[in-house]
């Protein structure tokens, strides 16, 4: 791995999941998800190095035949951030970018978004995405994450439950899904890793509030492309219908 680089990227992979057991290596049109997911992101301009940072010896093994990058990570971890931090720990990198497993079709210019935002920002820490919600399913949906900004584009707060709360019947209402992938400067992701467990992020199960409740900032860029993660088999089957549509626009 190169040690000295302005973006990488990191896909945290972990074989456990509750909802829907080993999905990583689920099979969706002849590859793993996870393959999906590492190949739509080595599709990113922005970034200078990617790697799947994994405590499984099954996932690297896999992750290796399709000749993606990997770096081993300690059983320990509780959560992404932690496995992410131990894979840059020892890279000098200005920006990481959080990229989730489960996550195939987020679209590259995302994450060249994402990258670019706090390179050219020295202001901004950690930042993240949103994007208007169009399928009235989703807004009741405690599965798609709700996020509401400020003025500037700082988010307000992140919820499962529809946010804001419309009172009056017939007002025009916004809301906002929240795109699970996050970038932050290298500095930044050891102070978030640091940072104790708060009752918003136990409350919600989210652990971006920790970040709120601790008084720093997340930026927010909207997008006009949707992303769809895989929770459950319902999500797979939507995930592969979307996958095989684009295999055959491309033909």
């Amino acid at each position: 791995m190169k040690t000295n680089l302005d973006v990488i990227g990191v896909i945290p992979a972990r074989l456990a999941s509750t909802r829907l057991p080993q999905k990583l290596l689920r099979i969706i049109n002849g590859k793993t998800l996870l393959q999906w997911t590492w190949e739509n992101a080595a599709t990113c301009r922005a970034l200078d190095e990617l790697v799947i940072a994994s405590d499984d010896q099954e996932i690297e093994d896999i992750a290796k035949e399709f000749k993606a990058k990997v770096v081993s990570t300690s059983i320990e971890h509780q959560s992404g951030t932690d496995r992410i931090a131990e894979a840059v720990r020892d890279v000098e990198a200005k920006i990481v970018i959080n990229i989730q497993a489960d996550e195939p079709l987020v679209h590259p210019s995302i994450m060249d978004r994402l990258a670019q935002e706090l390179l050219d920002s020295p202001e901004i820490t950690m930042a993240t995405v949103k994007r208007r919600i169009e399928d009235e399913k989703e807004i009741n949906d405690p599965n798609v994450v709700k996020v509401v900004t400020d003025k500037d584009n700082y988010a307000l707060y992140f919820s499962r439950y529809p946010l804001p709360y419309y009172r009056k019947d017939g007002e025009k209402q916004e809301f906002y899904k929240h795109l699970g992938i996050y970038a932050y400067t290298k500095d930044f992701l050891f102070t978030f890793k640091n940072l104790p467990k708060s009752k918003l992020e136990e409350a919600e199960k989210l652990e971006q509030l920790r970040v709120l409740e601790a008084g720093y900032k997340i930026k927010v860029i909207e997008t006009k492309f949707d992303s769809c993660g895989v929770d459950t088999e319902d999500d797979l089957l939507k995930v592969e219908r979307i996958l095989a549509s684009r295999r055959c626009d491309e033909k």
